[in-house]
């Protein structure tokens, strides 16, 4: 039986005639955007005087129905309020991105991943239909049976086809705790190997693994983090204190144990925004004792990056130092499980970049997705690295030498922040006739941005 929000069908119903009210409003010559205060995007954007998409009434989850397995959700609904809503069932999304203010709509149209991936591929292969409100000024129902082209275009899209106003989800069931094990390697090629083995069995020492992840901190020290779902009571850590997840998981020995609930696993890595707060000051013991728990989230963070890149205040640091500027190289690629370890001792041997976190997909879907054409029944290893670098003789000198790499090892980067590739290049890695023929079809007026103008040329 579906257990309905109070009247969030209702509500769902006028914060879509809202959605379009502000649509009409936009004027026929502005480009047409959210009208958001939080993004989980890492790209400069041009800035824009014309009102955005009024999507403040698209931000619940609209039903549950736990004998189903499902979730009708708005666009605009984060994972942390969807998390809050499916828990008491007993149920979480199939792919719960690690931060809690990345919306669901977000995590399919721009990508999203976790330690579920390797056995529930990405956000978007859970979708049974989608609303999905287009340039044309319309909403129109997407599934794979109907506008399929739509359907299978819009993840990677990145809002230039249309913005999802409401999803239809499949849902799994979790227990109350996540058994953990960290097990720990001296060589990378050893990591990668166990990862695979793991991936191919779906166990690890003879038991099943739920969730799997990784962090490489030098070549010769790296992790892979087991996870296996349990209702057995007991003790349970807690990171959202004085404790830092990711320095739990090192130690000397092979193997180290853990508990969390479910809840805490789902956003151990948001509490720090993975290592990132450390940035900020936040990992030192002194000032994270005085910064109050309820800041001590990714969403607090973005907010200070944003700040801090709006006045250029780390540059300005630098130079007091004598140093130059710094580039920004915040990233993930996905590359082949049997290029991978070839890929990270490249990676560590050119970019000063660690930590480093891993995480393993294989596609659910049998059929591609032609905008993130990642191959079908293929392993692939997503790998994270997300700090800054000094500035190079060029613009983005190490995000383009990155680029180039990630298409010589046979892989694929996402498009959240910074890239670099030439039209024809980019048309190449990301579907560009398919994408073409889906923005000609729902997009004829280009009331929405291109992709190329809004993943490369930054508007």
């Amino acid at each position: 039986m579906s257990v309905t929000r109070g009247d969030a069908r209702a509500a769902h119903a006028v914060g879509v005639e809202r959605l379009l009210e502000s649509f009409r409003a936009i004027p026929a010559t502005a480009p047409v955007r959210l009208a958001k205060h939080t993004s989980n995007l890492f790209r400069t954007r041009a800035m824009t005087g014309a009102p955005g998409l009024d999507t403040s009434g698209l931000t619940h989850v609209i039903a549950v129905d736990p004998e189903a397995r499902t979730a009708d959700v708005a666009g605009m609904c984060t994972y942390e309020d969807l998390v809050a809503a499916t828990l008491p069932h007993g149920l979480a999304p199939l792919v719960v991105p690690q931060l809690k203010t990345i919306t669901l709509g977000g995590a399919v149209t721009g990508l999203g991943i976790e330690s579920t991936s390797f056995r529930n591929g990405l956000p978007h292969e859970s979708v049974l239909e989608m609303d999905i409100f287009t340039g044309a000024g319309e909403v129109v129902i997407a599934s794979p049976g109907e506008h399929a082209d739509l359907f299978r275009a819009f993840p990677n899209s990145y809002g230039t086809l249309g913005y999802a106003v409401r999803l239809r989800i499949e849902l799994e069931p979790v227990e109350p705790f996540v058994a953990l094990t960290h097990v720990r390697f001296h060589a990378l090629i050893d990591l990668v190997t166990a990862m695979d083995r793991i991936i191919e069995t779906g166990r690890f020492d003879g038991v099943a693994v739920d969730y799997l992840d990784g962090v490489v901190f030098s070549a010769d020290e790296s992790y892979l983090c087991v996870g296996t779902r349990t209702a057995a009571p007991g003790p349970v850590s807690d990171y959202t204190g004085q404790r830092i997840f990711y320095r739990s998981i090192q130690h000397d020995d092979r193997e180290k144990r853990d508990r969390l609930t479910i809840h805490d696993y789902l956003w151990r890595w948001d509490t720090d925004w993975f290592w990132c707060s450390g940035a900020f000051g936040a990992q030192h013991p002194l000032v994270r004792r005085f910064w109050p728990r309820r800041y001590r989230r990714s969403s607090t963070y973005s907010k200070l990056m944003r700040f801090e890149r709006r006045f250029d205040i780390g540059d300005r640091l630098e130079k007091l130092k004598g140093r130059p500027p710094r580039e920004r190289v915040i990233q993930d690629v996905e590359v082949p499980i049997e290029r991978c370890a070839e890929f990270l001792d490249w990676f560590l041997g050119h970019v000063p970049i660690e930590p480093i976190w891993l995480c393993p997909l294989r596609l659910r879907d049998d059929d591609r997705w032609p905008l993130y054409p990642l191959q079908p029944n293929r392993t692939y290893v997503n790998v994270g690295f997300w700090a800054t670098v000094p500035v190079g003789a060029t613009e983005g000198e190490t995000n383009r030498l990155i680029e180039r790499k990630v298409s010589e090892f046979d892989g694929h980067k996402s498009l959240y922040s910074d890239a670099f590739y030439s039209r024809k290049e980019f048309d190449e890695r990301y579907g560009g006739e398919t994408y073409r023929a889906a923005k000609e079809r729902y997009d004829p007026d280009s009331r929405l941005l291109d992709l190329y103008a809004k993943a490369v040329q930054r508007r």
